[in-house]
């Protein structure tokens, strides 16, 4: 139908473009979101994103494609029959005022990985009225590795921010870093930018990549070497000791002969650039070549040039593998009264040692937050469907920390609601919007006269300036010897 009174600065048959944000396992990238008419066709990387830079990956160009699914969830239900969101609350916080004598000792609530600060303080809002409840995060592809290679190596929680711009030479370790890391966006631009001869930039860097398979990194690499997944530990231990780590043992000098002369010329390259290199480790290596992989950059004087160590962008618990078992053991002891699950997918993704599925139905309350109806959905009393990220209002941090705002290009289909609105309705706000939640959250953050201006210039650049994750201190790795693979 055509407009009786048309929009302010919108000319029919002419799109306008919207900064929003894209999140994958809670890890955000700035977008641009083409609108016609009101409705979103297409999204592009945000030029002005330093996450992005433009740039655009598969998932978010088809997550344009969830938006208009018909198969998404369209109604809340109550085990088999349709009921609405008013009956949902109104339960809902009939369980939870029969926990609060308690402390909410028997209040669970199971998300994926949040990054979000106003969604992480509504959670500990919650948390504080109900001291005794536990919050549970959990991914199905997660970054444990990650993480407890850094523990290993530092003593303490950090995110590795890479600076390819700065590299030289780059040493992989089953890292595919341009394609399926986070960050991967920023990376791969950046990597690609030294491979350019222009100007007074005369050499490009070089790169070495071992891995089990072929990979996006992997095809681009100078060197390549094909080598078993389980075998890369030992790989990183022999460069590890030419370049001069004390280590305990002696290498695979059977399993390893053939790449003797790939491992000797990585590390004299490695070492005729100290300072100018890189080592990374990939997702899928244990923990041990992770910390090996620290050691090697401390070594060469990596850390402060091409690595820098930042407060970990994540403001959910770890979620790991160890947090979905504590939930697992408590559920299936009998010990949860009620549990509000948020869009993810546990009966589906957990590993099937934990018998999620039989634990879960030993829950007296169980609730179901999310934009399908699946296995979860199935064995849960309520489900609530979940709005569409270009549905609602909420924020999100990239892999450096840096805060987008995300708002919506379109109402809600059909009807879902955000997790803002959730945790408002959970903690007594029911009919407060998803926008003056996270307007709110920032206004109390930020504050002064000049509010309305630093928030519109928020959402027309895409981020929040000087959002970043802080740099740590001064992080030194441990002997590279307790580091060493098993």
């Amino acid at each position: 139908m055509p407009y009786v009174q048309s929009p302010e600065e919108r000319t029919a048959g002419e799109a306008s473009d919207y900064a929003s944000a894209f999140t994958l396992s809670g890890v955000a990238t700035g977008i641009l979101v083409k609108s016609y008419e009101g409705r979103p066709i297409k999204i592009e990387g945000n030029p002005q994103h330093p996450a992005s830079l433009g740039g655009t990956n598969p998932f978010m160009q088809a997550s344009i494609l969830s938006l208009y699914d018909p198969e998404r969830s369209q109604v809340v239900r109550q085990s088999a029959g349709i009921t609405t969101w008013e009956d949902f609350v109104r339960t809902a916080r009939a369980r939870l005022d029969s926990l609060r004598p308690s402390g909410g000792a028997g209040l669970r609530l199971l998300t994926g990985n949040v990054t979000s600060p106003t969604l992480a303080e509504q959670i500990r809002t919650l948390l504080k009225q109900f001291p005794q409840a536990k919050w549970h995060a959990y991914e199905p592809v997660s970054r444990d590795n990650t993480r407890e290679g850094t523990r290993l190596a530092l003593g303490q929680e950090a995110e590795s921010l890479y600076r390819f711009d700065r590299a030289d030479v780059i040493l992989s370790l089953d890292s595919d870093f341009l394609f399926s890391e986070p960050g991967s966006l920023r990376y791969a631009r950046d990597f690609s930018n030294r491979r350019r001869v222009r100007g007074k930039q005369a050499e490009i860097n070089r790169l070495y990549v071992a891995e089990p398979t072929p990979s996006i990194t992997g095809s681009m690499a100078d060197h390549r070497l094909a080598i078993a997944a389980g075998r890369i530990g030992s790989l990183a231990q022999a460069v590890a000791r030419r370049l001069g780590a004390k280590q305990s043992g002696a290498d695979d000098a059977q399993g390893l002969a053939p790449n003797r002369a790939w491992i000797d010329t990585v590390a004299a390259d490695l070492q005729q650039h100290r300072g100018s290199s890189l080592v990374v480790a990939g997702e899928s290596q244990p923990p041990q070549v992770h910390a090996l992989a620290h050691s090697m950059n401390q070594l060469l004087g990596n850390v402060g040039t091409t690595l820098v160590y930042a407060e970990p962008a994540g403001e959910s618990p770890a979620a790991g593998a160890s947090s979905l078992q504590e939930l697992a053991r408590d559920m299936a002891q009998g010990a949860i009264e009620a549990l509000f699950i948020i869009g993810t997918n546990p009966a589906y993704s957990a590993p099937a040692d934990l018998h999620f599925a039989e634990a879960l139905s030993k829950v007296r309350f169980r609730a179901h937050f999310a934009e399908y109806e699946d296995e979860t959905s199935a064995l849960c009393q309520w489900h609530v469907p979940q709005a569409h990220f270009l549905e609602t209002w909420g924020d999100a941090r990239s892999f450096d920390g840096i805060v987008t705002i995300m708002q919506p290009l379109i109402a809600p289909l059909y009807g879902g609601r955000s997790a803002h609105e959730l945790f408002a309705a959970l903690t007594g706000s029911p009919e407060t919007s998803a926008y003056d939640i996270v307007r709110g959250f920032w206004r109390s953050r930020i504050g002064g006269a000049d509010f309305e201006g630093w928030w519109r210039r928020a959402l027309h650049d895409g981020f929040i300036p000087d959002s970043g994750a802080k740099p740590k201190g001064a992080v030194r790795a441990q002997n590279a010897e307790s580091s060493r693979p098993d």
